[in-house]
């Protein structure tokens, strides 16, 4: 692991971090960065409730986002926060520092995998994400972390795209996307199961609602939850 700049607390000015965990997949992941950021606008539509649910009260700090991606997340962090953003995704970095940079938000950049975040233990006030615990092959080792991470009595807050109903249509129709999908999506499982994954991570409190994505035309991953996870 190297870091690029030697000051963390340097306003405004992200620090690169990198670890064997970064990628760029060429094609497929150019077309992720540009379709992440045309489609921001649409994707915060359809999942408006659920990301105002579970960000709404978030108060400037220290805060994690997995899977920062080009900063769509970044209207609901108040100025002044100090964010340390997870993206293995070389092609998501430059859009994710100019948005942070507009947004007035302090930007540590974690150019590596979730399963293996470096941060001290104890060392963030919340953790964030949304649309990515599908995208990771093993969401356990990522909650792992995330509590590790996590201060004592601070918030896993999520929004997610979830699996269906066992045995309903539309969750036979998820599994049988997961392949194609994943290779558009790098990795995304439209059948992840991330509220039974975070229910048994050992958090202390887990409020938790499942509701589909309003309006939205991506069937195969509309039914969704948001949820916050107290340490």
């Amino acid at each position: 692991m190297t870091s690029q700049t030697e000051n963390p607390s340097q306003a405004l000015e992200p620090q690169i971090i990198r670890n064997d965990l970064t990628f760029d997949n060429g094609a497929i992941s150019r077309f992720n960065a540009w379709f992440f950021t045309a489609f921001a606008p649409y994707v915060n539509h359809v999942a408006r409730v659920h990301k105002q649910a579970a960000f709404a009260d978030l108060s400037a700090g220290t805060v994690l986002e997995i899977g920062a991606g080009t900063g769509a997340n970044f209207g609901y962090l108040p100025r002044g926060t100090h964010l340390y953003a997870v993206e293995p995704n070389l092609r998501m970095h430059a859009r994710l520092r100019r948005r942070a940079a507009a947004a007035g938000i302090s930007l540590t950049l974690l150019s590596t995998g979730a399963e293996a975040i470096p941060l001290p233990g104890e060392s963030v006030d919340e953790v964030i994400c949304s649309l990515v615990l599908c995208t990771v092959p093993d969401p356990d080792r990522v909650l792992a972390e995330v509590r590790r991470v996590l201060r004592p009595g601070g918030k896993f807050r999520f929004a997610e795209h979830v699996a269906a109903d066992p045995g309903s249509v539309r969750y036979h129709i998820q599994r049988a996307l997961r392949r194609p999908w994943g290779y558009v999506f790098e990795g995304c499982n439209p059948a992840q199961n991330t509220p039974e994954a975070v229910a048994s991570a050992g958090f202390r409190s887990l409020q938790v609602e499942r509701r589909k994505l309003r309006h939205s035309v991506f069937f195969p991953v509309n039914t969704a939850a948001w949820g916050i996870a107290v340490k």
